[in-house]
């Protein structure tokens, strides 16, 4: 017989059998579903490991000794260019992290000063080589992606620090506040009679009527008081969300910023020095605020100058983590990274002095959770594609059954087992396809505008979906793979022609002697 008739019996089956839309939009939900749920994890994973690598560099060496390395910085650079890595580092950046306390004063409802304290991890770097190995000037908020950012204080911001340290809101174990009258420490003779003063004031005469010797004042001129030292001026750059807070009001439902921390406002940072427990202080005053998205981040990492640090714990020129960039073709290949270059690394250092580990390494656990949730994730979500297998088969088997007379006369007339069989495994080789299809434009609709189907959804429930008060992200982060795309698309396809073999194979296996006989 013609083979032809295979394509014209599955075309005559697909347009006449209702059930046929079933297993299309079985298999075209099944595929939407997972194209929309693997690009927003996938979205959410590469915006987290884009911020991870935005704050940390390539290469990341780092002690736990509280003095930091033996070596200072410059040693440990010129180190590392004369090594066989040298020629595939970019910049470095040295740094002093140290894990500190930050304390800051906040107005109640009745304008009283409430103190508040965060644990804070405290840094201390040089803004200019800092933003050569990571992307940390693209995350600051006022000087957001400027060549050389700093820790200098605006003019607004040195105008808010001299008013608050006028009215007298300023540490006084620190500085003495600017421009503030000292009164001159006068001690009278002893030989001056003792004045009484009265309230209200009397005359000279009313005086004299009581018997009282108003002496002459004595003009003593002002002793020249010696110019204290200038107020600090060392900024700090605050993680976004120490500064910052959230607040959703229960009767409107609005979310609301707060912000509790103002440039030129002053904090009290905390830490140990590089020699034991003994504890370090100093006053700084807010430059800018660091805003990587990552309320972890966010809500922990305060920067100041390196030197200021270093100076505070008593550390000299030494330093307690290096950062490396490498050049772009070596941060590529894993295997340079982590074979080659992390190994040279580690032998400029003792045993047990520093730990060389990629942004990678350095995160691990948070990388491989995320990983194992999101295949987890599509182990269970194929199952979707698994019942919309089970609908392919179940059909299937309908139309095997009600197609029996059919069956019987095309082998009658010549048509082979081998030649039913492939009808229906093409049968439902298109329904696959064409649900697969439908399902890519329909999970790829979804995706692109899941945040706007997000705003509908809010407005209709009357609550919030995303809550961005929790991700600080301001819209739902996608990402559509053409991987992902083309393995969801071979898999609904396998599926259905898989769950279609069953059916296929009893429909050729049929005797047309006895199909037509009981027909």
């Amino acid at each position: 017989m013609d083979p032809v008739y295979k394509f014209l019996l599955c075309l005559k089956y697909l347009r006449t059998r209702y059930l046929a839309f079933v297993c299309i939009v079985s298999v075209m939900l099944g595929v939407a579903t997972l194209i929309v749920v693997n690009s927003v994890m996938s979205g959410f994973s590469n915006k987290l490991m884009d911020r991870l690598h935005g704050v940390l560099s390539d290469v990341v060496i780092e002690t736990d000794r509280s003095g930091g390395f033996e070596m200072s910085a410059d040693e440990i650079n010129a180190a590392i260019q004369a090594s066989p890595v040298g020629k595939h580092v970019e910049a470095t950046a040295p740094t002093v992290e140290v894990m500190a306390l930050l304390q800051f004063y906040a107005r109640d409802r009745r304008g009283n000063k409430i103190p508040i304290m965060k644990h804070v991890k405290l840094i201390g770097i040089d803004p200019e080589d800092h933003a050569k190995v990571g992307r940390f000037k693209e995350y600051l908020k006022r000087q957001r992606n400027v060549d050389k950012p700093n820790f200098d204080l605006t003019a607004e911001a040195r105008d808010r620090m001299n008013y608050h340290r006028w009215l007298g809101d300023w540490d006084p174990t620190e500085q003495p506040r600017p421009n503030a009258f000292v009164p001159p420490n006068i001690i009278p003779p002893a030989d001056t009679p003792k004045v009484v003063v009265v309230s209200p004031p009397l005359s000279a005469s009313a005086f004299r009527e009581v018997g009282i010797v108003v002496p002459p004042m004595p003009i003593i001129p002002a002793p020249e008081v010696p110019a204290g030292p200038p107020p600090r001026l060392s900024g700090v750059i605050l993680g976004y969300s120490l500064a910052h807070y959230r607040y959703k009001d229960p009767e409107t439902g609005i979310t609301e910023e707060i912000k509790l921390l103002a440039e030129g406002d002053d904090v009290f940072l905390a830490t140990v020095g590089s020699t034991g427990m003994k504890p370090v202080y100093s006053t700084f005053v807010v430059a800018d605020y660091f805003h990587c998205e990552m309320s972890e981040y966010d809500s922990s990492f305060v920067y100041i100058p390196r030197s200021e640090l270093q100076q505070l714990r008593a550390m000299g020129d030494r330093v307690n983590n290096i950062q490396i960039r490498l050049k772009p073709e070596a941060a590529a290949d894993e295997k340079l990274v982590h074979e080659v270059i992390i190994p040279e690394l580690q032998k400029l250092f003792q045993p047990g002095e520093a730990q060389v580990r990629s942004w990678q390494q350095h995160q691990g656990p948070l990388l491989e959770a995320i990983e194992i949730e999101r295949s987890i994730l599509n182990i269970l979500l194929f199952l979707i594609v698994g019942v919309s297998g089970f609908s392919v088969l179940a059909i299937f088997s309908m139309i095997v059954a009600e197609k029996t007379r059919d069956i019987g006369v095309l082998k009658s007339l010549g048509a082979s087992s081998r030649g039913i069989m492939t009808i229906f495994l093409s049968y439902g080789f298109t329904l696959g396809l064409i649900g697969s299809l439908l399902g890519t434009l329909l999970g790829y609709l979804l995706t692109t505008y899941i945040n706007e189907i997000e705003e509908v959804l809010t407005m209709i429930s009357g609550r919030q979906i995303f809550d961005r008060g929790i991700y600080y992200f301001d819209k739902i982060p996608t990402n559509i793979e053409g991987v992902m795309l083309a393995a969801v698309n071979i898999g609904a396809v396998g599926t259905s022609i898989v769950f279609s073999v069953l059916p296929a194979i009893r429909a050729a296996r049929l005797n047309p002697v006895r199909a037509l006989r009981f027909e």
